[in-house]
């Protein structure tokens, strides 16, 4: 008796934290329309500032000025000519076959980490 209880137990467990994962994860669907912050790599734009070629080159996806704007989140322009921005995974696919653009990637945080503390 006492070995049945365990057992049901256990089951109640493992249901309670598969539930669990599976609410706390969005759809695939959900997850491939948000947006996420990627890096866009353009080649150095001639005769234009850089900003302006890459609010432009954002505004052939987006379809706007206004919306290019609101999702540049900077414009790299010394050691490498792109922008990040906010871009669903359909924009990153539609701005990787704009001219100029050569790699679109995902931007990632990294977390640093100091060795052993040596006081």
């Amino acid at each position: 008796m006492a070995t049945r209880i365990l057992n049901l137990a256990v089951c109640v467990v493992f249901l309670v934290i598969f539930a669990m994962a599976d609410s706390s994860s969005p759809s695939p669907a959900a997850a491939s329309a948000s947006p996420a912050v990627h890096i866009v790599y353009t080649e150095k734009p001639q005769n234009e500032e850089p900003e302006a070629y890459h609010i432009r080159t954002l505004s052939a996806v987006l379809g706007s000025e206004e919306a290019a704007k609101a999702a540049l989140l900077y414009s790299y322009k010394s050691a490498a000519s792109g922008f990040s921005a906010k871009l669903t995974p359909d924009q990153v696919a539609e701005i990787s076959k704009q001219p100029g653009v050569l790699q679109v990637v995902p931007s990632r945080t990294l977390q640093l980490h100091s060795g052993p503390n040596l006081h």
